[in-house]
C-alpha cells in the first residue's frame, strides 16, 4: 500500500432529491442550477469554513455538453458565489464520474496539494439525452470485432451479462421489485433525510390571457423514482427492449434521471483550523477495464482491487451501494463476488431511486457517509459498471 502525505476526510455531504427525466420534476431545472443547489447545501454543513481556503471543485458529469457543456464545473462555483480563487474543472468516466471527481479530491489532499477541496456531480438527462446530442463513433469501432462493443448500446450489454451469467428474467424482476420496495421503506422511515438538500423547482408557463408568465415553485425533498404500484406481476408483463428474446425490461433497468451531489473534503489540519468535525475518511479506489460488450462486470473486478488497496475483505464492509445499472449485472456482480446481500443497497438502488449517470457517484457517496454514521457502521462502499467497459469502487470510513 503506498505511503500517504495525509488523509482526506469528508466534512459535508449531500445531494439534491434524483427527478425523473422527461416528464419529471426537474425537466425544467438546469443540470448546473441542481449543482449549485447540492453546492450550496454542502457549503451549508460547515458554517466555519471559510471558502476562500477552497483549492478547487472537481464535477463529474457524463455528457458534458449543452446545458451542461461549457466546462461546468467551473461555472457553477461561480454561480454559486464562491471566490473567484475557486478552480473549477468538470471530468467524464460516464456513470463513474462523480465518484472518480471524489477520488480526484481525495488524492489532491492524501499528496498534500491542497486542504480543502469540492467533489460534485450533475447530470441532467431531460435536456441531454444518453450519448448526447450528437452521438459520433470513431470508424475504426465499426471496422474492427474487437472494438464493435464499444457502440453497444447498455441494454445490449446487459442482455449479454445476462446469457453469460445465466440471470434469470425472474431473478431480474424480483432484484428489481425490492429495489422499490426498500426505497419505499427508507422514504417512508426518513432515512434519506440527512443526505438530501430539498430543491425549488420552478416553471414558467405563459397566461395565454393577458400575455404574461404564470411561474410555479415546488419544493422538491424526495426521490421521484420508488413506485408505489410496483409489483411482482405488473414486472413480468413489461417486455424486453434491447432483444427479441431477452430479459431485460424498463423495469429491471435504472431510471434516467437528473439531480447532483456535493462533497467537501479536507485534511485534518484544515479540520482543526476550521473547526470541522470529519463525516469520513476516504480510504481507497480502484478502476479496472473489462470487456466493452460485457461492461456490467466491471465491479467484479474493481472491488477486489478497491478492498486490496484498503487491506480490507469484502466480509468488514458494512455497507455497499452497487449502483443498479441493470438488474442482470447487479446479480452478477452480487453472485460472482458472493457479496452479503443484506449489506447492498438496503435502502434501494438505481432501479428504484435514479441514475442521473455522472451525478450517481457523488450521490451514492453522500448516501453511504451519512448511512454508516447513523447506524454506527464503520466501512462503506460506493461500486458502478462503466459504459465502454470498466468497473470502480469507492471505500469511505466512517470517523
Amino acid at each position: 500500500m503506498s505511503k500517504q502525505v495525509q488523509d482526506a476526510y469528508i466534512v459535508a455531504a449531500t445531494r439534491t432529491p434524483i427527478g425523473r427525466s422527461g416528464r419529471g420534476v426537474f425537466r425544467n431545472t438546469r443540470p448546473d442550477d441542481l449543482l449549485v443547489a447540492a453546492l450550496h447545501g454542502a457549503l451549508k454543513q460547515v458554517p466555519t469554513l471559510d471558502p476562500k481556503a477552497i483549492e478547487d471543485a472537481i464535477v463529474g458529469c457524463a455528457m458534458p455538453e449543452g446545458e451542461q457543456g461549457l466546462n461546468m464545473g467551473r461555472i457553477a462555483v461561480l454561480l454559486a458565489g464562491l471566490p473567484n480563487s475557486v478552480g473549477g474543472v468538470t471530468v467524464n468516466r460516464f456513470c463513474a464520474s462523480g465518484l472518480t471527481a471524489v477520488q480526484m479530491a481525495a488524492d489532491r489532499i492524501r499528496v498534500g496539494e491542497a486542504d480543502v477541496m469540492i467533489a460534485a456531480g450533475a447530470e441532467s438527462m431531460s435536456m441531454v439525452p444518453m450519448s448526447g446530442n450528437k452521438p459520433s463513433f470513431n470508424p475504426e469501432v465499426f471496422a474492427k470485432n474487437e472494438n464493435i462493443g464499444i457502440a453497444y448500446g447498455m441494454g445490449l450489454t446487459a442482455e449479454k451479462v445476462a446469457a453469460q451469467w445465466k440471470v434469470s428474467r425472474e431473478a431480474q424482476d424480483e432484484f428489481a421489485l425490492q429495489s422499490h420496495l426498500k426505497a419505499l421503506r427508507a422514504q417512508a422511515a426518513g432515512e434519506f433525510t440527512d443526505e438530501i438538500t430539498p430543491v425549488e423547482a420552478i416553471e414558467r408557463l405563459p397566461n395565454l390571457t393577458d400575455g404574461s408568465t404564470i411561474v410555479k415553485t415546488k419544493t422538491v425533498s424526495l426521490d421521484e423514482g420508488p413506485r408505489k404500484d410496483t409489483s411482482a406481476e405488473g414486472l413480468a408483463r413489461l417486455k424486453a427492449v434491447f432483444a427479441a428474446k431477452g430479459s431485460v425490461t424498463a423495469g429491471n433497468s435504472s431510471q434516467t434521471s437528473d439531480g447532483a451531489g456535493a462533497l467537501i473534503l479536507a485534511s485534518e489540519k484544515a479540520c482543526r483550523q476550521f473547526g470541522l468535525t470529519p463525516l469520513a475518511r476516504f480510504v481507497s479506489f480502484a478502476i479496472k477495464g473489462v470487456p466493452p460488450e460485457i461492461m456490467g462486470i466491471g465491479p467484479i473486478e474493481a472491488i477486489p482491487a478497491a478492498l486490496k488497496y484498503a487491506g480490507l475483505t469484502a466480509a468488514q464492509l458494512d455497507w455497499i451501494e452497487l449502483n443498479e445499472a441493470f438488474a442482470a449485472q447487479s446479480l452478477a456482480v452480487l453472485n460472482t463476488l458472493e457479496l452479503d446481500r443484506s449489506k447492498v443497497n438496503p435502502m434501494g438502488g438505481a432501479i428504484a431511486l435514479g441514475h442521473p449517470l455522472g451525478a450517481t457517484g457523488a450521490i451514492r457517496a453522500a448516501t453511504v457517509v451519512h448511512a454508516l454514521r447513523r447506524h454506527k457502521l464503520k466501512y462503506g462502499m460506493v461500486t458502478m459498471c462503466v459504459g465502454t467497459g470498466q468497473g470502480a469502487a469507492g471505500i469511505f470510513e466512517s470517523v
